[in-house]
């Protein structure tokens, strides 16, 4: 009996490291998505014009074509709502991405929060829950928030 419990742990961790390996940019993207999806609806309106700012963002920041886009923006709002949180899709963003490319999420984040205008509580909420889930300073969230504000 002891033998078929090493078996299965082994067997585990073993299935475990194969599947931790299987993670793609494919699914990072999608990760990603997520977020601006989540920042997007997270005023209980998920506007048409959010819809076109994330489509024009994920053609533009991954080069993707319409078609992959629209099927990209279907894909992680399934993920989304099959989710119980967003620590899953920060937790692959943080073991994929660097500092640096973090910060263009946020600063992306930041564009969907502004898109109308205006940030409302939900929005500054899930802005300091992302901050905290990816990991970065309060120093970099305010910067990329200025930065945004000062191109618009």
């Amino acid at each position: 009996m002891l033998e078929s419990l090493k078996h299965f742990f082994n067997k585990s961790k073993v299935e475990i490291s194969i599947n931790e390996k299987q993670v793609t940019e494919h699914d990072v993207r999608v990760a990603t998505c997520a977020l601006f999806v989540e920042m997007a609806r997270i005023d209980e309106k998920f506007s048409q014009a959010e819809v076109d700012t994330i489509l024009a963002i994920l053609r533009e920041k991954y080069g993707l074509s319409p078609e992959h886009a629209d099927a990209l923006l279907a894909e992680a709002d399934k993920e989304l709502e099959a989710s119980v949180d967003l620590w899953q899709f920060a937790r692959l963003i943080n073991e994929n991405y660097s500092v640096a490319e973090k910060i263009e999420i946020i600063e992306t984040l930041w564009q969907m929060v502004y898109v109308d205008g205006k940030m409302d509580q939900y929005e500054h909420y899930l802005m300091s829950k992302l901050k905290n889930l990816l990991r970065l300073s309060h120093d970099q969230l305010i910067n990329a928030k200025l930065k945004v504000l000062h191109s618009s």
